[in-house]
């Protein structure tokens, strides 16, 4: 027996039948149908392979997520280097920061409608491209303009980075694994995060500070966008050592490559029957457009409605805002320069070890449990945080944490990022990459990406204007944060285990009681 994932890969089973009871309760509790099977190959050596296999591939795929990390971590050390650089009030240095942001949403759009026509790894190389260019670019730049272009355009290759990886690791992954195979993405953006932090008080502290000059007459900060070119530069060369997926290389009529992918994925007697299923496949598919998500009775699907609302709920508990601007949250309430460092560098590990048991669950209790279970700790820690800085006394217009006040907030914060980075922050990217039908999964993943950038744009570049209003702020998060609980409580089903080729257009309230009988 043979189950075909969305891809067109069989992977060989143990079990003959699903069974229709177990579909049956499935449904009843808003879930999608499970994959009752085995999905690696029985003899141990062959599935070990194919596992390690799937895992190389995934990972590298994955380090366009490691050079969006490292550029949250570069804006994040630079911004107060940028104002005063370029003379610029609070408005212009948020639009400054998050235009990567804003470019990523453009990236992801424009992925979502040319990614079957190119392939995902050469979606993947112009990313690279994209990063080696403009992180030189904003380097460089002489104004706050031509910053603003450079670090747009790479933006633009994050967000074709980030509709390509999760989409070609979903369709590499045999199911039981994909979901820790699909974490590896935000895996790579928290050590981008981490790794980046860590770097950058090397040249900020050589030079005694960000805005002082360091080598060759330039300022410390414009060293950090130049170090950008290291994981563009091993992102762009390890590419060349992964295939594209064996769908699109099938469709190309690339059969000779095509059976050397299966061959790693599968071994040798899979490969036949796997190119037939995937070509009988695509003989029943047409190029898709965003008319596809559109159901014939009008308006969008139910499931691509969830996708844009996953998308939105992510960014709105304001977690960029942690990363993007701890350093001006933090002295804001009157940490000094070093121990704002410090903080910032501990959320981040954090965030990294936290992303590292993600990895370990994601598979075993699910996707929704663990959102759920995420947006209630991201609720309580994020109302503490609003309740604190309320009490907040006022120096010179700022708000300022005295005593025991300031322990609270910073405790509050890394339990925000523990509880985000559990749950939300590896969840989506698997959940985007696997939740949609294969017809409409590269539309609907473009524009459920893009949408996600637009709000973290949204986020970034009005919390410089709010960051004197810390309670209104965090109020907000607070509130995005609950409302997401909701969401996924009612809205969103679980995936885990399910085969591609089974995830549903529509969508039933997963709160609602199995009907009596």
């Amino acid at each position: 027996m043979v189950a075909r994932m969305g891809n067109g890969i069989v992977w060989p089973v143990e079990t003959p039948t699903t069974s229709k009871d177990a579909m049956a309760a499935d449904d009843a509790r808003g879930q999608a149908p499970s994959a009752h099977h085995e999905d690696l190959p029985v003899d141990s050596a062959a599935a070990r392979a194919a596992f390690l296999s799937a895992t190389r591939f995934a990972a590298v795929a994955a380090i366009g997520g490691l050079c969006f990390g490292w550029d949250i971590s570069v804006t994040n050390r630079a911004v107060k280097a940028l104002q005063a650089n370029f003379h610029i009030g609070n408005a212009l240095l948020g639009f400054a920061a998050a235009s990567a942001v804003m470019g990523a949403a453009v990236g992801a759009v424009l992925a979502g409608r040319i990614a079957d026509r190119v392939g995902r790894r050469a979606m993947m190389k112009l990313a690279a491209a994209m990063f080696l260019v403009c992180g030189l670019g904003a380097g460089l730049a002489s104004s706050i303009w031509m910053f603003i272009i450079f670090h747009t355009i790479y933006g633009i290759g994050i967000g074709l980075s980030s509709v390509a990886a999760p989409a070609y690791i979903a369709e590499i992954s045999p199911p039981r694994f994909r979901g820790r195979l699909g974490s590896l993405q935000q895996l790579a953006i928290v050590c981008g995060i981490f790794g980046a932090l860590a770097m950058t008080w090397l040249p900020f502290h050589l030079a005694g500070g960000s805005g002082k000059p360091l080598w060759l007459g330039l300022a410390a900060w414009r060293w950090t966008y130049v170090s950008e070119l290291a994981p563009a530069l091993l992102y762009a060369g390890l590419l060349f050592s992964i295939p594209e997926s064996p769908r699109y290389l099938v469709a190309k009529q690339q059969l000779p490559q095509a059976r050397r992918v299966l061959s790693a994925l599968l071994g040798a007697r899979d490969v036949e029957p796997t190119i037939s299923r995937i070509a009988d496949t695509l003989e029943q598919e047409k190029p898709q457009s965003w008319r596809d998500l559109r159901k014939p009775t009008g308006g969008l699907y139910g499931i691509v409605w969830v996708g844009l609302g996953l998308a939105v709920f992510q960014q709105f508990v304001g977690i960029n805002v942690i990363f993007s601007y701890s350093d001006l949250l933090w002295e804001a309430v009157g940490f000094g320069e070093k121990s704002s460092f410090t903080i910032a560098l501990l959320t981040t590990g954090v965030n990294v070890l936290i992303t590292l048991v993600a990895i370990a669950l994601i598979d075993r209790l699910g996707r929704r449990p663990l959102l759920l279970a995420g947006s209630a700790g991201m609720s309580v820690m994020l109302a503490t945080m609003t309740v604190v800085f309320a009490g907040a006394s006022t120096v010179n217009g700022q708000p300022r944490l005295d005593g025991a006040a300031g322990v609270i907030a910073l405790v509050a914060a890394d339990l925000f990022v523990v509880a985000f980075a559990v749950s939300w922050g590896p969840v989506l990217w698997v959940l985007l990459g696997e939740m949609f039908p294969n017809r409409i999964r590269s539309a609907a993943l473009g524009l459920a990406s893009g949408v996600q950038w637009m709000a973290n744009w949204t986020i970034a570049v009005t919390f410089p204007a709010l960051r004197h209003a810390l309670v209104v702020a965090y109020g907000f998060y607070a509130l995005c944060a609950v409302l997401s609980l909701v969401f996924v409580w009612r809205w969103v089903r679980e995936t885990n285990g399910v085969s591609l080729e089974d995830m549903p257009d529509e969508v039933s309230p997963t709160a609602a009681p199995p009907a009596a009988t």
